[in-house]
């Protein structure tokens, strides 16, 4: 964890210049847009980003970056090396009390040498990452991400795990200790030559920015016929027409949505509320054509790239990541997910009211195999990434699992209408596609 330094007496005091800007291009390594102290001071009262720049006099590289952004409970900062590379990443959040933040998650490089380039895949590294209630992980990967990794519980004091939220001006020089200063800095405030003559646009995405969890990327495309798409193995797949496998009662108004292999004392993962009723049940396939060495020639076949419950005819207008009851989005860190688990690569759709004897039905007829169970209540799907599907008699609820690829966490996205009503729930089976430039399809269901 970064500390505050104890400074040594008998050194020589630091000159470090500090800088404001809206942003800090992580590319070239330049402030973006400069801003005066008083711009800045702005900013931070209305919750708005900027970053300040912390530099030695003389040096062409920064000592350290750090980006505010109190809209997004958002502080982070960056340490640079002399040779210009970063050496230690600080995220901090903002939570319940205004005047305390959370050292949610730390990362160090230790570069074996000058000629290292920066974030090289054998360099070793540890990342802490932390939470409000005491937990964490420590993460010590000694040969970087070409070896294997080593996790651990932090032995993190309460005073490690929480800073005091310092007042506009008054940060400290985090990097100080790694800069080997023994005696406090003299910090200087450098000011723009001139204001930026033009204030509008947004910041190039080389730029840095508060993190965000993962996006949901073109999931309504999945299922339009004709749009073009790749997984980044196979270069050109077309979408067909999605694939009906039946439908799915509802009748308690609360879809859930999770693994039903896994221990479920608390209930399915995640639950979406709908209308009460029956819906339909889709795959969005798409088509490709490769050479297959087996046969010898070229082979067009069918892939399943996500599943659905269609609530509504209407098109999506928007797709969000549905959360767990215990998730907390100031928490997530660059493109986390949430989602239901699987440790038997299979999840469900299901009606939540009825999710005990569904889920007893599914482990009693897909894992204890059992043969004399009632077609009424039990039902297999074959020929689908649908596997089976239950049905409460006492309630008319029914569970429909389908397979994935993967044991893992899957995230759960929720398409919503233009007036913020559910029209679709999806689960992309592997990963997200992307478009390709001739698919030219926009957001929808």
């Amino acid at each position: 964890m970064l500390q505050l330094v104890t400074y040594a007496s008998g050194g020589a005091a630091m000159v470090v210049e500090v800088g404001y800007a809206q942003a800090w291009d992580l590319e070239t390594r330049v402030p973006w847009r400069p801003i005066s102290v008083e711009e800045a001071r702005e900013r931070d009262a209305a919750g708005l980003p900027y970053v300040v720049v912390y530099q030695a006099a003389g040096q062409e590289a920064p000592l350290e970056v750090r980006l505010v952004s109190w809209r997004d409970h958002y502080v982070g900062l960056w340490i640079y090396d002399a040779q210009d590379r970063r050496t230690c990443e600080l995220d901090m959040r903002l939570l319940d009390d205004p005047n305390a933040l959370l050292c949610r998650y730390v990362v160090r490089w230790h570069y074996t040498g000058p000629e290292m380039t920066e974030f090289d895949e054998a360099c070793p590294r540890i990342t802490v990452e932390l939470f409000p209630d005491g937990r964490g992980q420590r993460t010590e990967e000694s040969q970087g991400k070409r070896g294997g990794s080593y996790i651990t519980v932090p032995r993190v004091g309460e005073d490690e795990r929480w800073t005091d939220r310092p007042a506009f001006g008054e940060w400290p020089l985090f990097s100080a200790r790694s800069h080997g200063l023994t005696e406090p800095p003299v910090f200087e405030i450098t000011e723009p030559a001139a204001a930026a003559a033009d204030d509008s646009g947004l910041a190039p995405t080389t730029c840095w920015r508060p993190p965000r969890p993962a996006q949901p990327g073109p999931i309504g495309e999945l299922f339009r016929p004709g749009v073009r798409v790749t997984d980044g193995y196979h270069p050109d797949m077309t979408v067909v027409e999605p694939r009906r496998i039946g439908t799915l009662r509802v009748p308690s108004g609360l879809l859930a949505v999770s693994g039903p292999d896994l221990d479920h004392k608390d209930g399915p993962h995640i639950t979406v509320p709908v209308p009460p009723g029956e819906y339909v049940l889709q795959e969005a396939q798409a088509r490709h054509t490769y050479h297959c060495e087996w046969e010898e020639r070229e082979v067009t076949r069918t892939d399943t790239t996500a599943v659905r419950v269609l609530v509504s005819e209407a098109p999506a207008a928007t797709w969000e990541m549905a959360l767990r009851p215990d998730d907390d989005l100031r928490l997530f860190i660059e493109n986390q997910i949430s989602g239901f688990d699987t440790d038997g690569a299979t999840g469900c759709f299901a009606d939540a009211g009825a999710w005990d004897p569904l889920l007893a039905l599914f482990e009693k007829g897909l894992i204890q195999g059992d043969p004399d169970l009632d077609p009424d209540v039990y039902e297999d799907i074959s020929d689908s990434m649908y596997l089976l599907r239950t049905r409460d008699q006492a309630t008319g609820g029914e569970l429909a699992a389908f397979a994935t690829t993967g044991d893992g966490t899957y995230p759960v996205w929720v398409g919503r209408s233009e007036t913020g009503e559910v029209v679709a729930v999806a689960v992309l089976v592997e990963g997200m596609l992307e478009l390709l430039p001739e698919g030219g399809a926009t957001a929808g269901a």
